[in-house]
């Protein structure tokens, strides 16, 4: 672990994010970096921290409320895998972001812990964008109803979608499965929401914000397709092996 080179991992993956925002027309500022830590001990994440990253992503709850107690506390820190509804009141409130929100039986279990606790938690609904077994989400073609049910919970602010393309060897491949992600949320921010069957109709607030484009914030992009993720238009790329290493599951 001591020969991994935090610093000049990170010194990389920026310089590739910067050089994708270039190639695409955007700002760097658009594209936050969370370094992916599960599985990492304290000190080499603090080399992270160390080197001005201040957002963390960590896949199981009782690792992240670990380190968020060990840890600085101006961390921003990101659920990124599936979250379990027992395992909600543990961290509602306390993260910045839950990204893995991918069924409305969770969401309302989010929103249940937020109201008791009178605050609000944002989130992001997961689509299993390649429909695969083995991953979490949504289906590709439910996303949009489960959105418009989720936005009507109380304390759950819905920022956007996120996925987890498929594994490869080359990023190129995954470029469709971002094109993809990208389509749905444009549709979901230009649809005012008439065609879609609720039982009490659709509430007049959330057509509006629905037109007026609510889903900002889109989550895809990991170490092996970060960069065609900013390429398409990824505002989070979530980044561990790049930065941390090769992960030992066995410890």
């Amino acid at each position: 672990m001591s020969d991994v080179n935090v610093a000049e991992n990170l010194k990389i993956v920026n310089r590739n994010i910067e050089e994708a925002c270039n190639r695409a027309g955007r700002k760097r500022s658009d594209v936050t970096l969370i370094a992916v830590s599960k599985t990492k001990p304290v000190d080499l994440i603090m080399k992270a921290y160390n080197e001005g990253v201040r957002d963390f992503g960590e896949n199981k709850v009782q690792e992240l409320t670990a380190k968020m107690e060990e840890m600085p506390k101006d961390i921003r820190w990101h659920m990124i895998g599936h979250l379990q509804r027992n395992k909600v009141k543990y961290i509602a409130g306390r993260v910045a972001l839950i990204h893995s929100v991918d069924s409305y039986e969770l969401a309302e279990e989010i929103s249940k812990q937020c109201v008791k606790r009178d605050l609000t938690q944002d989130i992001l609904v997961e689509i299993n964008i390649a429909d695969e077994e083995s991953k979490f989400g949504a289906a590709y073609d439910d996303a949009e109803e489960l959105v418009y049910k989720i936005i009507g919970l109380p304390n759950i602010s819905v920022k956007g979608l996120m996925c987890i393309a498929p594994n490869v060897d080359n990023y190129e491949e995954n470029r469709k499965y971002f094109k993809k992600i990208i389509k749905k949320v444009v549709d979901i921010n230009s649809n005012t929401g008439d065609n879609v069957n609720h039982e009490n109709g659709f509430p007049k607030e959330i057509r509006e914000s629905l037109s007026n484009g609510f889903l900002s914030v889109l989550s895809f992009g990991m170490t092996n397709d970060y960069i065609a993720a900013v390429e398409e238009g990824s505002t989070m790329v979530r980044v561990g092996t790049g930065i941390f290493g090769e992960r030992d599951y066995n410890k």
